[in-house]
């Protein structure tokens, strides 16, 4: 079966319309009117202070005698007003200016009273007040039914705000009186976890509010219990102060990150998107698989792949490339399902796509303390298997349904593609290097950001150049300079974004272009929201785990029934994952999961960050399960199916991201990581041989889930292939011969047979 398209209709299918976020089921954007527009420069402001804190810029460091940029910012702001004064008393409106004006006053007041570095509590609590800020000004303009309950949103947003500005402005305070709360301090903390508990419910729900309102409660109530699960017993002022200040609760690790790597890396991918990057990313998709046997799903895995490298967020790929992808693929005879099952499976492995994966990577590097770069080696192979199983199972549903592709002439080509916008792969490839080089996520991330920058900023400027060897030139000569100002620092880098920011200021385009930047900095912040709530709620949980010792309980539990059977203590830790993920996104899930089983599973034997992998793989493989398949639902408005449906579908097209965990426990070279007395060419070996084992399993299960090889498969072929899969995840004496061995039975009968149907056709 052939559908022709031509480039009109494809055309079209990239012009989506824009949906509310399936995250937090609000609209992308701020609203409407003066509240709209003021809240859009709070979320700038929000990522302006974020840029600032992150990177550790210098700004109080003299530039020229006592004159800092300390000083340069504020004086920038003094002729800001006195140019809006002068602009209304002309009798102009100064709305838009005032609001902006604000709104980054405001942050710069909040960053004057630490210029040289803020302290890292004082950084984690502004965060979540600003995150409370846009969280509640968001409800307050969208899903506001009358003037009382907009204005009680605003109120939460600012008295979440107002928190954060409580530990600012009494942080020495706070810190030599640590312990002992007074009733200021009291009603602030309680405040705190109200605020953030009535937002993550209003904004995501309320399973992560009801999940850690349980372990708050444990922490309270936990003494009446009887033992084993009993405690010692905490008041409230005890629970409260560990919850709602210092590094343990709301503020603790998951926050700190989400204050840093996160943002940042939400950044770097809305400047990139802003940068024309997904255009990239589907045209070089379009014109290498649209042409092959079912080339739109191709496309839509291809494509998927690659915004995994810049986003890390499955639903958020969805949203993106699925726009695109799913009707191109009902276009050409997919099923509505199927379509959105693979576009949501293509897209949730986004979380394990190196070299940026999601957030929880981050997390992990962090609570583990080990390189991101260790994250990213062990999640390299399962990530090609996890994409090459998708591939697969949509090149064999193509192939039983006799699926063709797009016609090359209505094709991009891929090589004009990259010629056109080599340039926008280049902040990746230095972030690439630069994570491999050892350098920290941090600065990587920091840097990647402000080359990005700069390409678009001097996009604006190579627009002026005709000459096709001259804006090669420049391109190359602006990298050299990027380059010489990397080795030099991430501050010198940002000196050359604020050259070409006033460059900007007087060239054709250049506002326009500075205006998108404006944008992607509000984007930045709307992106940050339910992943930054959640770090900050699910801190609870991380509170209840050190005050209480419940860990060490559940632990010790995992433990006793893997001394027996290990398969039994994996099993239950995937089951704790998928059941907390049909209810909680997957970095609160991979947080409270590897805080009660990881610990047990490495007492079992199991590497460490083989047993952070593992749960971190079913806390997204939830994102697929139904019946609460985030993924999935995310897909179905735009597939026009059922959610369930789209889930089953998933499911089956994912199965390997159920299957290689369990083979990476058994032997850990499938993540690249090392055993006692395997070193070498020995281990090397060790990792192809691996490689090889799950690869065939994944394609003897993709056969057998499709039906489908080289021509269809009956039953019994079906449960062979099926049975040999089995055998080669296993991990007891001969399964790996076994397995081999009937994988070469099954295959060589299939093949057989399907030359007979073929010889038979043809002579017929």
């Amino acid at each position: 079966m052939s559908h022709g398209m031509n480039a009109s209709e494809i055309a079209t299918l990239e012009q989506p319309s824009a949906p509310a976020n399936p995250e937090h089921g609000l609209p992308e954007n701020f609203g409407e009117g003066i509240p709209g527009k003021f809240l859009f420069w709070i979320a700038v402001a929000f990522s302006a202070f974020q840029i600032v804190t992150a990177l550790g810029i210098p700004l109080d460091r003299p530039i020229f005698g006592s004159v800092s940029a300390l000083h340069l910012t504020g004086a920038v702001f003094a002729a800001w007003a006195g140019w809006l004064v002068f602009q209304r008393l002309k009798g102009r409106s100064v709305i838009d200016g005032a609001l902006a004006l604000v709104a980054l006053a405001i942050a710069y007041a909040l960053i004057f009273k630490f210029p040289g570095s803020l302290p890292s509590q004082v950084v984690r609590a502004l965060h979540v007040g600003f995150l409370c800020l846009v969280a509640g000004a968001m409800l307050a303009n969208h899903k506001a039914r009358s003037p009382a309950t907009r204005v009680l949103g605003w109120i939460v947003g600012l008295v979440g705000f107002g928190i954060g500005v409580y530990h600012w402005a009494l942080y020495e305070e706070l810190v030599v009186r640590s312990g002992e709360l007074t009733q200021a301090d009291l009603v602030v903390g309680i405040t705190a976890i109200a605020v953030l508990f009535y937002l993550v419910w209003r904004v995501m729900g309320p399973a992560l509010p009801i999940v850690a309102g349980i372990f708050l409660a444990y922490c309270l109530f936990g003494n009446y219990l009887p033992a084993p699960f009993d405690h010692r017993g905490y008041s409230l002022e005890q629970v409260i102060e560990h919850m709602s200040f210092g590094t343990e609760g709301l503020y603790a690790t998951p926050t700190l990150v989400s204050a840093t790597y996160i943002f940042l890396f939400i950044l770097f991918g809305a400047f990139l998107e802003r940068a024309g990057m997904i255009q990239l990313f589907t045209d070089v998709a379009m014109g290498l698989f649209g042409n092959a046997r079912g080339g739109p799903a191709k496309v839509a895995v291809f494509s998927s792949a690659l915004m995994g490298t810049i986003s890390g967020s499955g639903v958020a790929n969805v949203v993106s490339t699925g726009q695109f992808t799913i009707p191109l693929m009902k276009r050409f005879g997919y099923r509505p399902e199927f379509a959105g099952g693979v576009e949501a499976t293509a897209s949730m492995g986004g979380q394990i796509m190196p070299p940026v994966m999601g957030a929880v990577a981050f997390i992990m590097a962090e609570t583990i303390d080990v390189p991101y770069v260790e994250i990213v080696k062990a999640a390299l192979i399962p990530a090609i298997l996890y994409y090459g199983s998708a591939f697969l199972a949509v090149h064999l549903e193509a192939g039983r349904a006799g699926l063709l592709g797009i016609a090359k002439s209505e094709l991009p080509s891929a090589a004009r593609a990259l010629k056109e916008k080599w340039h926008l792969i280049l902040p990746l490839a230095v972030l690439v290097y630069l994570l491999f080089s050892g350098y920290t996520p941090l600065f990587a991330g920091s840097i990647g950001l402000a080359l990005t920058v700069v390409l678009i900023l001097a996009g604006a400027l190579a627009l002026g150049l005709v000459s096709e060897t001259v804006r090669l030139v420049f391109w190359v000569g602006l990298g050299l300079v990027a380059a010489a100002f990397l080795w030099v620092g991430v501050t010198l880098v940002l000196v050359l974004v604020g050259i070409l920011v006033l460059i900007s200021l007087f060239v054709r385009g250049g506002p326009e272009t500075l205006e998108a930047c404006r944008d992607a900095l509000a984007d930045g912040a709307r992106q940050a929201l339910p992943v930054g709530l959640a770090c900050a709620v699910v801190g609870i949980v991380i509170g209840t785990m050190t005050l209480t010792g419940i860990g060490t309980i559940f632990g010790n539990w995992v433990v006793s029934i893997g001394r027996d059977s290990l398969i039994l203590s994996l099993v239950l830790t995937m089951f704790v994952s998928l059941i907390l993920g049909m209810g909680i996104p997957t970095i609160p899930n991979y947080i409270i999961t590897s805080s009660l089983a990881a610990p047990a599973l490495l007492t079992l034997g199991v590497p460490l960050i083989v047993s952070h992998m593992f749960v971190f793989y079913f806390g997204i493989m939830a994102d697929l399960t139904p019946p609460v398949a985030l993924a999935a639902f995310a897909a179905a408005p735009i597939a026009k199916a059922s959610g369930f449906r789209i889930g089953f579908q998933a499911l089956r097209i994912a199965l390997p991201g159920f299957v290689i965990p369990y083979m990476a426990v058994y032997d850990p070279a499938l993540m690249m990581q090392h055993v006692d007395g395997v070193s070498g060419g020995a281990f090397w070996a060790n990792v192809a041989y691996m490689v090889v084992k799950a690869g065939l399993a994944v394609l003897l299960w993709g056969a057998a889930s499709v039906g489908y090889l080289n021509v269809a498969m009956p039953w019994w072929e079906r449960l062979g292939a099926a049975v040999a899969a089995a055998f080669l995840v296993l991990a007891l004496p001969v399964t790996d011969e076994i397995g081999f061995a009937l994988a070469v039975l099954v295959l060589g009968i299939h093949f057989w047979r399907a030359r007979r149907i073929r010889t038979a056709a043809a002579r017929s």
